[in-house]
């Protein structure tokens, strides 16, 4: 697939491979999972982690809600609504049914299987985070290229995660697989699911209210 390549070199994937050159010993299903020094600091405090993804949701909503679907802006918009809720709900049941222990729970990355209260595979906020910009740069790469620079915010939250040691390696680089996923396939349908279950009237926009 053309776009598979072209992704190839995105920050995400630059991130995976310093991800994999830099196990040492490591475990978990890939044999690169190993845990990270803690560091809630600087740009990677959690509270800014939780701030970001808020800011990114809340802005896709506002902007697909206004926009509608009529317009090239408002698809892509309602794709990435789609794409988002499809992860994060597929990322919730893996989670249950995985119960991995995260890094802050076991030094052991092998850990899977472990019941209630152990949720680490995959990450749902990196999976939220690629799902909501895979639509966008499926969309623009052809007419602007710089649309990759996208890729930076599911990158930043996989290090952000690991250096509070919420995830594993294989963690987030599920969590990034996933939400890609969910954006191709959001991105490849002609009518939004989320739009559907809506009142007509916001496919749209409400934009034309005013």
């Amino acid at each position: 697939m053309p776009s598979a390549v072209r992704s190839a070199k995105t920050p995400a994937f630059l991130l995976f491979a310093m991800i994999a050159e830099s196990a040492s010993a490591g475990g978990g299903p890939l044999g690169i999972d190993h845990r990270w020094s803690y560091d809630d600091s600087g740009i990677y405090r959690r509270q800014i982690q939780k701030n970001l993804l808020s800011l990114m949701v809340a802005g896709d909503v506002a902007g697909a809600l206004w926009e509608g679907d009529q317009s090239r802006l408002g698809k892509t918009l309602w794709q990435s609504v789609d794409s988002t809720v499809l992860a994060s709900g597929s990322a919730a049941v893996m989670k249950a049914v995985f119960t991995r222990s995260r890094p802050t729970q076991t030094n052991d990355p092998n850990q899977f299987f472990q019941g209630s209260g152990h949720y680490s595979f995959p990450s749902g906020e990196v999976a939220a985070m690629s799902a909501l910009v895979t639509p966008f740069v499926l969309e623009y790469r052809q007419d602007t290229p710089w649309i990759y620079a996208l890729e930076a915010l599911p990158a930043y939250d996989m290090v952000a995660r690991m250096k509070v040691q919420a995830h594993w390696q294989s963690d987030v680089l599920g969590g990034f697989a996933l939400g890609t996923v969910s954006g191709y396939y959001a991105h490849s349908r002609q009518k939004s699911f989320t739009l559907q279950i809506l009142p007509g009237g916001f496919s749209f926009g409400l934009k034309r209210e005013f």
